[in-house]
């Protein structure tokens, strides 16, 4: 069924299902308000890259991931940044400290992850090589 088609209820019931997942609301947490790729996400989460995969197409089925391309990888960012947001609030609503839900987040570039992202910021340094033939 195509979402156009899903009543209000039906739509927001489909985003809870898609965040029930205690791994998809890690997921969720680490990409943030940025991007994240499955390496990333590998290397950050300590998860096989095939159950990231898939926990990634029932967040994108669920219209809560877009994606970019940048060569081989391919970046995750929500659909909505504010989704960040509203996941904390829940949590605090709930007796959540806001310390422990914030810790989810990841803002960090990882050294054991291979991504341009990853690596540009670990080294300033690098200079895409895109960049100069352009």
């Amino acid at each position: 069924m195509n979402t156009l088609e899903l009543s209000p209820d039906e739509k927001i019931s489909r985003i809870f299902r898609a965040i029930s997942s205690p791994a998809r609301v890690q997921i969720l947490a680490a990409i943030g308000k940025g991007e994240a790729c499955v390496c990333h996400l590998e290397a950050l989460l300590d998860m096989r890259q095939a159950y990231i995969s898939q926990q990634l197409m029932e967040l994108r089925d669920a219209g809560l991931l877009d994606t970019r391309r940048d060569g081989r990888y391919i970046f995750y960012q929500l659909t909505e940044p504010r989704l960040i947001d509203m996941l904390i609030d829940i949590g605090i609503l709930f007796g959540i400290s806001a310390a422990d839900l914030e810790a989810l987040l990841n803002t960090e570039p990882l050294p054991q992850c291979c991504c341009p992202d990853c690596l540009a910021q670990l080294n300033p340094m690098l200079i895409d090589i895109e960049e100069i033939t352009s």
